[in-house]
């Protein structure tokens, strides 16, 4: 009698802890078959990478796949955006799960049987296309989890929007789009979003890792420029002429005066960079004006505001006292990447079942930016980053993102499908 009793206790123990471990073998499992697929997508999509805003063929690949696996289907959001419905068969929130899809204007160097040799007119200029950030990736993992939870939507409670965005890396000159226009058109709210999440994969993180950081853990990016207008005179007559080009020299060295004297760097980091100076024709002729142009990162919203100010107060007061004058016009790209401390509590065993709880690694700062933070204004969200560093390799050797020799290991993209099932059966418990 005892032991039947001791019986039916585990029984029902195992039950009101759910069918957690039946639905893990289970998610397991369908990740495992799917697999194979999900890394054809991806070198698929590696071989011919879209730039932003044009990535109609990706698109097309992605919204076949969602129609063929059941899916309510919505086209043309943000341009070439994509939006998967599943709706559970049980009731409950509704979850996005977000893959961003455009590659980037670079030529790649990686000697890979995949190799993208594919070229495109960017902002007037022919370029090399490449998929240098791993969004192709992104959307071979986005759809792998769509595969496996369309197999399993009778045991979902509520419904998965599965998000698949355009231009995250900036549209091009003269044209919107990323997810800022994605929330504009209303993706968040038909239907209404409980909880948001993304991935992406990390170059610098060993393959069966994740990486993640909870409230403000990427950058805000503003893309700034700074006209400096002197006067023109001949180069062997500087007394002439106000020269713009000393005046850029000083203000250069003024902008990293905020970041190391002026900036509160144990609150947060902050970054000013210039990427580019384009002025003057001709060597023995100071010109008239010149272009300074580049990029801020911050990871707190006043200190972006702070910025902002001794940017303009710098590069103005600077060309004041030199008899020159300074434009400067800022333009905010995203939004710090913030993720709500609860909701990162709430899901975190979610990513150390899907990987392995040594192998969850709370991660510092990152200076680089991700237009997924606009996704946060709309509900609580959680973006973290998955391994794609091949095992036994140094990292400072890895080759960064937005680069020719960038490379992924795509053997462990079950990872990120696992993590994103996980957080869709643990969100609702």
């Amino acid at each position: 009698m005892k032991r039947f009793i001791f019986m039916a206790a585990a029984l029902v123990a195992l039950s009101a802890s759910g069918s957690g471990v039946d639905l893990n073998s289970e998610t397991d499992a369908a990740t495992a078959k799917v697999m194979p697929q999900v890394i054809q997508w991806r070198r698929r999509l590696h071989q011919h990478p879209e730039l932003s805003n044009r990535e109609f063929n990706t698109s097309s690949l992605v919204a076949e796949q969602l129609r063929k696996l059941g899916l309510e289907v919505r086209t043309g959001i943000a341009k070439t955006g994509v939006i998967g419905i599943l709706k559970g068969g049980q009731p409950g929130p509704v979850i996005g799960l977000r893959a961003d899809m455009d590659a980037l204007p670079v030529t790649e160097r990686v000697d890979l049987p995949f190799k993208s040799l594919e070229k495109a007119e960017y902002n007037g200029q022919m370029v090399g296309v490449m998929h240098a950030c791993g969004h192709d990736t992104h959307v071979a993992m986005l759809l792998g989890t769509a595969n496996v939870l369309a197999g399993m939507k009778d045991k979902i409670r509520g419904t998965v929007v599965f998000i698949f965005q355009p231009a995250e890396e900036g549209p091009p000159a003269g044209e919107v789009g990323g997810a800022e226009v994605m929330v504009k058109e209303g993706v968040m709210d038909n239907p209404k979003i409980d909880a948001v999440f993304g991935l992406h994969i990390n170059a610098q993180i060993e393959i069966g890792k994740i990486g993640y950081k909870p409230g403000a853990a990427m950058a805000s990016s503003d893309w700034f420029a700074i006209k400096v207008k002197g006067k023109q005179t001949h180069g062997a007559y500087p007394w002439l002429g106000i020269d713009p080009i000393a005046v850029a020299s000083q203000i250069y060295i003024g902008l990293q005066m905020i970041v190391a004297r002026e900036s509160e760097l144990t609150k947060a980091p902050v970054v000013i960079t210039i990427g580019k100076i384009n002025g003057g024709v001709r060597e023995n002729i100071i010109p008239e004006e010149l272009t300074m142009a580049g990029t801020i990162r911050t990871l707190d919203a006043d200190m972006q505001k702070d910025v902002h100010q001794k940017i303009r107060l710098t590069a103005t007061k600077i060309a004041e006292s030199m008899g020159a004058t300074a434009e400067v016009m800022i333009d905010t790209k995203t939004l710090v990447t913030y993720n709500t401390p609860e909701l990162v509590k709430k899901m975190l065993p979610s990513l150390e079942k899907a990987a392995g709880r040594d192998n969850v690694i709370e991660k510092e700062w990152v200076t680089g930016a991700e237009d997924f933070s606009f996704y946060g204004t709309k509900a609580p969200a959680f973006f973290f980053f998955v391994g794609g560093m091949a095992k036994g390799l140094n990292v400072k050797a890895t080759a960064a993102h937005h680069t020719p020799d960038f490379y992924i290991d795509d053997s462990r993209l079950d990872v990120g499908i696992k993590a994103f099932c996980n957080i869709v059966f643990d969100y609702s418990k």
